[in-house]
This record gives C-alpha cells, sequence and structure tokens, in this order.
C-alpha cells in the first residue's frame, strides 16, 4: 500500500498494458467519494457540488447532519494493481435523480463495491437490485460508521437478500489501510469466481 499522499504529477508506467473497471456504488451519503479518495493513488477527479435549499425535501439528511455536499456525476480514481495492469475506480451518484449516469457509468464495469450504512439499510436495496439486473459482479461494503448497529452476518444477508455468492465486507472509508484491505479482498473474489484474470 502506499504512504502519504501522491506525487503530482503521477503517469502511469509504460509496462502497463491494461486496465480493469470497478464501480464503488451505494446511496446517498454512505462513503462512496471518501472510499475513492483513500483508494487512489492519484488525486481523484471529484464532481460534488453544495447542497442548497433546492434539495430540501427531496435529499433525506437524517443522520447526515455535517454533509453539505453531494456528488453530481462522478468519482473517479486509479490504482496501478502490478506493473501491466491498472484499475480504474468510478465512484456513482447517489441519488435515483443521477441514475441516467449510474447506467452509463456502469458499461464495461468488471465489478462493484456496493457501499451500504447499516443505520439505513433499506436505502441500499434499489441498488443492489439493478446491480443484479445487470449481472454485475459485486461484494456489500459494510462502512463502519461510528453509531451504526452490527449484525451477523447471516442475518445481514437476509435482510439485503443477497445472492450466496455475493461477499460482505467491512471497513472504515476514511481509513486508508482499511480501504486498501476491502479492495484487495474484492479483486481476490473476482480472481477466484474466475471474473478477474491478473496479469503478472
Amino acid at each position: 500500500m502506499p504512504s502519504g499522499p501522491p506525487a503530482e504529477p503521477q503517469y502511469l508506467p509504460p509496462s502497463v498494458q491494461g486496465a480493469v473497471k470497478i464501480l464503488v456504488t451505494g446511496p446517498f451519503g454512505v462513503g462512496k467519494t471518501t472510499l475513492v479518495g483513500s483508494l487512489s493513488e492519484i488525486t481523484p477527479l471529484r464532481t460534488e457540488e453544495t447542497m442548497t435549499a433546492a434539495s430540501a425535501g427531496v435529499d433525506d439528511l437524517t443522520g447526515r447532519g455535517g454533509k453539505t455536499t453531494t456528488t453530481v456525476a462522478l468519482d473517479f480514481g486509479r490504482i496501478t494493481l502490478n506493473r501491466r495492469l491498472a484499475l480504474y475506480l468510478f465512484g456513482t451518484p447517489g441519488q435515483q435523480r443521477f441514475w441516467p449516469l449510474w447506467d452509463d457509468l456502469s458499461r464495461g464495469a468488471l465489478g462493484a463495491i456496493a457501499m451500504v450504512d447499516l443505520r439505513r439499510p433499506d436505502e441500499s436495496f434499489d441498488v443492489l437490485g439493478r446491480l443484479e439486473e445487470q449481472q454485475i459482479p459485486f461484494a456489500v461494503a459494510v462502512n463502519t460508521f461510528p453509531d451504526a448497529p452490527s449484525y451477523p452476518e447471516e442475518e445481514l444477508r437476509a435482510a439485503l437478500d443477497l445472492l450466496p455468492g455475493a461477499p460482505i465486507l467491512h471497513c472504515d472509508a476514511r481509513d486508508r489501510r482499511a480501504a486498501y484491505d476491502l479492495l484487495i479482498d474484492f479483486v481476490d473474489h473476482l480472481h477466484r469466481t474466475a471474473v478477474l484474470e491478473l496479469q503478472r
């Protein structure tokens, strides 16, 4: 795992010959922008805008008192997996009014990290359903907010109505080490299920 902030500019090494695309998705305010920022080896591209009075009654800020911005298009980050392969992270907007963008961003994705907030797991149903409909392999990433409840895995799996093959992972999206551990587990899952063939 790289230590400290990335030095700019940071270009891909000339040995890189391929790239894979991973979605980071989930409902509004679940930590997608934070996770992409924790993982990216370059300064991430963000399309956050300040929330205004126009969003009152549209975006539910319950339990999100400190949230003042929202992603309106995408977050983008990059990780060099090895000397031949790069991974591009595309964070999706959370609100349903931006879902036409979600459909575009999901094209060509090898898999998705679907973030869940256990304080409001019901908000994840639509996103998980769309991933299943589009047959995008995904892992559920439980973002460990300090005041969130905890549930046994089987209970959580049943509550989210997950297919048996979908792994449930946990991390604090603000912690770079935890974010990398999450990504390593997800890439390993894709590799074990023959979705991703890592080039050496």
